[in-house]
């Protein structure tokens, strides 16, 4: 049976009277007193809804988190009313808008017979007919006390989602394209903090390093970067150190000394979305990211030659101090890890 003829056979089986009581208009539909009062008691939620959204944004900043946190009821008072004031302001628009539906909006009985799915021509000019109805028998335009205030107690919430936001973190500034690396900072094995001297290294072999001051102490004897500060530096500082006959590398121009006799260092952060990679294949140069496939030719400044990334591996161009340990000439020229809008696309050395 087609669509049509279903919809015909459902009209057809319909009750002429299906035994409902009459309709009973409700106290706002016959005394215009009650309906100002509902319109009022509405217009009151959605202002309600307003003063504990600004509430919550005061709350934000009143009371101490942290190490000294203020306490309410035995509870974090940044929380308990953060968390107070921003589910009432959202309730009081629900509330609200419940009761604007309830009292004063048309209050008549619609049926609605099963259809297709695929909607006519007919259907969707009558659809926004519909919508052009409801919002005529709302009242919307010429309540403006109710407009009004719900606009409002609805675009004051913007605030809230503003803070939780900024409440994330302070933002980032220039640390993205700055890590610990200084000219004279010695590259060590990343696991024993052992500085590494170019005859300590094979053709063919990769080391993970770090810079040295992750091992190193302040004058107290205290770790100069340990916990989570450690670990953030780490996640930008990580390195491999390689080591290749220097006839195979094929430097950018102004490249041409960032190795020691054909070790060269990149970041160990893939420019992809940051994942550590260290699968080296000697013969090729190529370093591969075991996690989304992308192969950088690090005899060939790190370019990536297969996989998602966009961008080549960053180079830390070396030297050899007085004691002759491999040590970084500077930090990385640009941001390490994966892309992001402020940082700069252009490759260098190609057109």
């Amino acid at each position: 049976m087609t669509a049509k003829g279903e919809l015909e056979r459902v009209e057809n089986d319909l009750f002429d009277d299906p035994g409902l009581p009459a309709h009973q208009p409700r106290p706002t539909d016959v005394d215009e007193r009650l309906e100002k009062r509902a319109e009022r008691q509405v217009a009151l939620m959605f202002a309600l809804s307003a003063v504990c959204t600004v509430l919550f944004c005061v709350s934000y900043f009143v009371f101490d988190i942290g190490d000294n946190p203020s306490v309410l009821l035995g509870f974090g008072a940044s929380n308990l009313t953060m968390g107070l004031f921003l589910g009432l302001a959202l309730t009081l628009i629900g509330v609200g808008t419940i009761q604007w539906a309830r009292k004063l909006m048309a209050d008549t009985e619609m049926v609605e017979y099963r259809h297709p799915a695929s909607s006519s021509e007919e259907d969707k000019v009558e659809t926004l007919a519909a919508l052009r109805a409801g919002t005529k028998e709302s009242g919307i335009a010429r309540r403006p006390l109710i407009r009004n205030s719900l606009l409002g107690s609805v675009l004051l919430l913007g605030a809230p989602a503003v803070i939780l936001l900024r409440d994330l973190g302070p933002l980032p500034g220039d640390k993205l394209y700055k890590t610990v690396w200084k000219r004279g900072m010695r590259v060590v094995q990343d696991v024993s903090g052992t500085p590494i001297r170019p005859q300590d290294m094979e053709v063919g072999q990769l080391v993970n390093g770090e810079p040295a001051i992750f091992f190193e102490e302040d004058a107290e004897g205290e770790p100069v970067y340990e916990g989570i500060e450690l670990q953030q530096e780490k996640a930008k500082a990580a390195v491999v150190i390689v080591r290749m006959q220097p006839d195979d590398i094929k430097p950018w121009p102004g490249r041409e000394n960032w190795g020691v006799d054909g070790i060269l260092c990149y970041s160990k952060i893939c420019t992809h979305v940051g994942c550590p990679i260290s699968l080296w294949e000697q013969q090729t140069h190529h370093l591969l990211c075991p996690c989304h496939q992308s192969t950088f030719d690090l005899a060939d400044n790190g370019k990536v030659i297969f996989g998602p990334a966009a961008r080549h591996l960053p180079q830390l161009p070396l030297a050899v101090d007085d004691e002759g340990y491999l040590v970084a000439t500077r930090d990385f020229t640009e941001a390490v890890g994966p892309s992001f809008w402020e940082r700069n696309n252009d490759e260098p050395g190609e057109e």
